[in-house]
């Protein structure tokens, strides 16, 4: 298959299907796309395949990789390999693997325009990030949550806001920004540093305002994006973690338990926000994001130094804290359910606190009048005390 065939695929397949967020290629099934998180089979007339082949696989896979040695050396000996691929009308981030012998590939769809925070349903307190001047700010949540998505629309405020410069370091880059009030230079993995260690010092070196880093992964990362927030850079990235809560945890544990006592202390003098993100479906179909958002303060900032204990964790501290921007998932969870965007079984099912959540959800439902049970009938049985006495 040429490029021009796949290109015309693509082009197809987005226009068709302009809410599709990920096309996936696998041996033994048909082609296949994400739309709204549920998979879908497509059948094309041009492309009378019903089920992919090993040839037809590794033909995509190859043609799309266009002989750059990087990433075929990656695909031997990592087993997979990530790129950014463009057509007219869009742009893909590229994910090819291979898994029992075979090539597979994984394509998620970018937007062309980079969305707003109104236009992504999130809360108005993001914008605020934007007015940062140092420190470290972390976006997290499971692979597809929208991290990067939350993240280029906080670049664009910046970018339309202030002059800045501002480097970004990137597998593959993703949101192509324009040059506005800022100057953006955009690197990618591979193409422009072998790493994000590597990237951010030299970063440190090219008088940088902002530093986007794509994902902390490890400690040698971390331990430069600190110092870089500490020479007063205003540090941006992403963490795979589940709340704001483990989000601290991870970062602590990626240094060793001899240091942790001042690892806490600069973390808790560093981390600015963490923003944490879920997607969940949306009653008439699509998806909306639950977020959990927390910002340095004081109470905050002695909980990382001393750590969690039963009387005192970040969901209390969060959960309290509503008046200065913050909240649990849980009450993000709450106010999509009460404004009729999630359903009940939905609101549960992300929960992370179920039977409070649960609990919550039923005074809303007394509120409406709705039903809380489904147990009816129930009466008093006002002969059974008498019953006893007979023996009956």
């Amino acid at each position: 298959m040429r490029k021009q065939e796949i290109d015309f695929l693509l082009e197809k397949l987005s226009n068709y299907h302009p809410e599709v967020s990920d096309i996936i290629f696998t041996v033994g099934r048909p082609l296949q796309i994400m739309v709204w998180g549920e998979l879908k089979n497509i059948y094309f007339d041009e492309v009378p395949i019903e089920s992919l082949k090993p040839f037809h696989t590794e033909i995509l896979a190859l043609t799309m990789i266009e002989g750059q040695k990087r990433l075929i050396q990656n695909l031997l000996k990592e087993g997979y390999c990530d790129f950014a691929y463009a057509i007219p009308s869009a742009r893909f981030r590229v994910n090819i693997f291979s898994q029992k012998g075979n090539y597979s590939i994984v394509m998620r769809k970018l937007p062309i325009r980079i969305p707003t925070v109104e236009e992504l349903c999130l809360p108005d307190i993001i914008k605020e990030i934007a007015q940062e001047r140092m420190g470290l700010v972390l976006v997290t949540g499971a692979t597809g949550s929208g991290k990067t998505t939350t993240l280029a629309a906080i670049l664009e405020i910046i970018n339309n806001t202030r002059p800045c410069h501002i480097i970004t370091l990137e597998d593959p880059v993703e949101f192509v920004h324009n040059h506005k009030l800022s100057t953006f230079n955009q690197r990618e993995m591979g193409l422009d540093f072998t790493s994000y260690a590597d990237g951010l010092r030299a970063a440190l070196r090219q008088a940088p305002h902002v530093i986007l880093v794509g994902e902390i992964r490890d400690r040698e990362t971390l331990e430069i994006a600190m110092q870089a927030a500490e020479t007063g850079h205003l540090v941006l990235s992403t963490m795979h973690t589940t709340d704001a809560g483990q989000t601290v945890g991870r970062a602590i544990g990626m240094f060793p338990p001899s240091d942790e006592s001042y690892v806490r202390l600069r973390i808790s003098d560093l981390l600015k926000w963490v923003v944490s993100q879920r997607l969940l479906p949306k009653v008439g179909g699509g998806r909306i994001v639950a977020t959990e958002i927390m910002r340095k303060n004081l109470r905050v900032r002695d909980l990382i130094i001393n750590g969690e204990t039963a009387e005192k964790t970040f969901y209390d501290v969060l959960e309290t804290s509503v008046a200065l921007g913050m909240h649990t998932f849980d009450q993000s969870i709450l106010k999509l359910y009460e404004e009729g965007l999630i359903t009940e079984e939905t609101a549960i099912a992300y929960a992370s606190r179920r039977s409070k959540v649960t609990m919550e959800i039923d005074k809303i439902k007394a509120k409406r009048g709705e039903k809380t049970t489904d147990i009816e009938g129930l009466k008093i049985d006002l002969e059974y005390d008498k019953k006893i006495k007979r023996g009956v």
